[in-house]
């Protein structure tokens, strides 16, 4: 497989991994309860690994057909987005409903549960950088030095595992049974209701309003119910409050959803080109070890690990001086501040390349894929730090 190809597999699945979750979710949660959707989604993400797992197996001792082995291994990996679609948000989800709110402490109930939460997200996404500094550091070792067979094969060990032991603690589990799930298994009633109260009214908006009530007319906002004709012969004249209230929760999230677009597209370049740019670059250590090109993408795991704390205990008293917010700054202007250092790293990337492209044109190895350049993997540093920089900032 060409790296243009290899490339594009991998950003197309990243990108369906990414938007899988917004019909897996709401659909599992209709049918299936939330512990129920953690353990189905873990027995697919463990059948993708151990699809995958086979295919590296297979592949050095067996002529598979090229356009057989791709079909497949592009399977293998939707598969592995099948899985997580439902099983990160579920388990997520699953786990902050195990809190308890039960405690008497000298504040509210709802504040005392939101600080519980705020704080178990905290440690969630500190347990999501260590798994991933895990990942991109040994794994990629293993994979680089030992074969993609074993460095498939131990985490589909280690899926196995972790299901049965959560299989294991189902008795201790609180389940949710309140009124929430049953508004859960009506939002999609409610997304296409939504859907036709908008189609009404972007319809009903040429109707003409007679002469004599146009000095009683105002502006129509999104609380108030749009125009309707008389003879529709809708029964639905109205949409229901709880409509409403989803169209004004989600309609002002389509220009971030937007906006962060370019954010995404700049995050999957280490995952592709920064990996191969480091294939191609001096990665010795010593005269024994060679770093993984991927391993270089735990600078950004460990740049938001140490950097974090910073953040909070640095950045923002001394921000909040200058603004007079007691949040320092608001939420866009920490993602404007993200997506600008994003936007300097991507500068940055370019004038390293621009160095490795002079270099490789003067030894005359600029089509060579695999001598390794007089120029340190090192230099690639700056760019994985800022990208983590600005992963805080925007993400976090």
């Amino acid at each position: 497989m060409s790296n243009s190809a290899a490339a594009k597999m991998v950003n197309n699945w990243c990108g369906i991994t990414s938007m899988l979750p917004l019909l897996v979710a709401p659909l599992a949660d209709s049918y299936l309860d939330r512990y129920t959707t953690v353990l189905a989604s873990s027995s697919l993400y463990f059948a993708g690994l151990l699809a995958l797992t086979s295919l590296a197996l297979q592949w050095p001792w067996t002529s598979v057909d090229k356009s057989g082995f791709s079909s497949s291994l592009s399977w293998s990996l939707h598969l592995i987005s099948l899985g997580q679609a439902g099983y990160n948000p579920s388990l997520q989800a699953f786990a902050a409903d195990q809190l308890d709110d039960e405690e008497e402490l000298p504040c509210t109930k709802n504040d005392q549960s939101s600080k519980k939460k705020s704080t178990f997200f905290h440690w969630w996404y500190f347990g999501i950088c260590c798994g991933s500094l895990l990942g991109v550091s040994i794994m990629s070792y293993i994979q680089d030095t030992l074969g993609w067979g074993l460095g498939f094969a131990i985490p589909a060990i280690a899926m196995i595992v972790s299901i049965v032991v959560f299989r294991f603690g189902n008795r201790f589990y609180k389940h949710n049974t309140d009124g929430e799930l049953i508004h859960i298994k009506s939002l999609g009633g409610h997304i296409v209701k939504a859907i036709r109260a908008a189609t009404a009214r972007l319809t009903c908006g040429e109707i003409a309003v007679p002469d004599t009530n146009k000095s009683k007319v105002v502006e129509i906002e999104l609380e108030n119910a749009p125009l309707c004709q008389q003879d529709s012969g809708s029964t639905d004249k109205k949409p229901e409050n709880g409509i409403v209230e989803i169209l004004k929760v989600v309609l002002p999230l389509l220009p971030v959803w937007t906006m962060l677009l370019m954010f995404a597209v700049i995050f999957q370049q280490p995952a592709t080109f920064f990996t191969k740019q480091g294939m191609t670059m001096t990665r010795n250590i010593g005269s024994n070890f060679r770093i993984p090109p991927a391993a270089l993408q735990s600078s950004i795991t460990i740049s938001i690990i140490l950097l974090m704390p910073l953040y909070d205990t640095c950045f923002i008293p001394f921000i909040r001086v200058l603004t007079r917010n007691e949040k320092g700054i608001t939420v866009m202007q920490r993602m404007g501040i993200g997506m600008f250092l994003s936007v300097i790293a991507m500068i940055i990337a370019a004038v390293t390349e621009r160095k490795r492209l002079d270099i490789a044109r003067n030894l005359g190895t600029l089509t060579s894929q695999f001598e390794a350049l007089p120029m340190s993997i090192f230099w690639l540093l700056p760019q994985y730090i800022l990208l983590g920089i600005s992963d805080i900032f925007t993400v976090v």
